[in-house]
């Protein structure tokens, strides 16, 4: 691939790269890949709950050259389907993305530091409310990923099948560790603010 190729301009995603990933292993149409990446676990990592998404993410790998029409066909059960391949192209780029997305870290600007950038227009009493509010549901998802990894052991999966599971828990359980301190510091007013404390340095930034 060239860099003046469709296939090189694609504007990857993580969606893009599931659907490749799956279609690595075997043609398939559009519902069994977004059942597949249920099945599999993958929705905790990717988004796949519109399947219109999904449908439009194929059309662009097409677009692309990076997947390609197998078959049509139909059954008594279901409307028509189109089974999806990948090609060559689609493979080479697949590889190329997981290299790239395993190697070199990017900021995807979640929501959660951007709300915190602005935490101060907040009383620290409410910020400690609301942070209060997201250690619970940080800590049952804590919960739900440790019990997901421990089922999936015992039904012998291999470790490398788990290993976005074991980098969730472990992202999960640092921020846990950091909303417990932030909380503590504001419980104890070690972390406090006040308009007239920020005031001296709204026209300011950071040498």
């Amino acid at each position: 691939m060239t860099a003046s190729t469709p296939a090189a301009r694609f504007k990857r995603s993580p969606l893009a790269l599931a659907v490749l990933g799956i279609l690595h292993l075997e043609p398939m149409h559009p519902y069994a890949i977004q059942r597949r990446i249920k099945e599999w676990g993958k929705d905790k990592v990717v988004n796949v709950g519109q399947r219109a998404q999904l449908y439009k993410t194929i059309a662009r790998l097409q677009d692309a050259g990076l997947v390609a029409v197998r078959e049509t066909g139909r059954d008594q059960q279901y409307p028509e389907r189109t089974v999806y391949e990948i090609t060559d192209d689609g493979r080479t780029a697949c590889l190329a993305w997981i290299n790239d997305m395993v190697a070199t870290p990017r900021n995807e600007f979640p929501e959660f530091p951007a709300a915190l950038s602005f935490l101060m227009l907040l009383p620290p009493d409410g910020a400690r409310v609301e942070l209060g509010r997201r250690a619970d549901a940080v800590r049952a998802a804590l919960e739900q990923i440790e019990a997901g990894l421990a089922g999936a052991t015992e039904f012998g999966l291999p470790r490398v099948a788990l290993l976005e599971d074991e980098y969730q828990r472990a992202v999960t359980a640092a921020e846990l560790n950091w909303l417990h301190s932030v909380l503590a510091d504001l419980a104890d007013g070690s972390l406090t603010w006040s308009w007239e404390m920020l005031a001296p340095f709204q026209d300011r930034s950071p040498a």
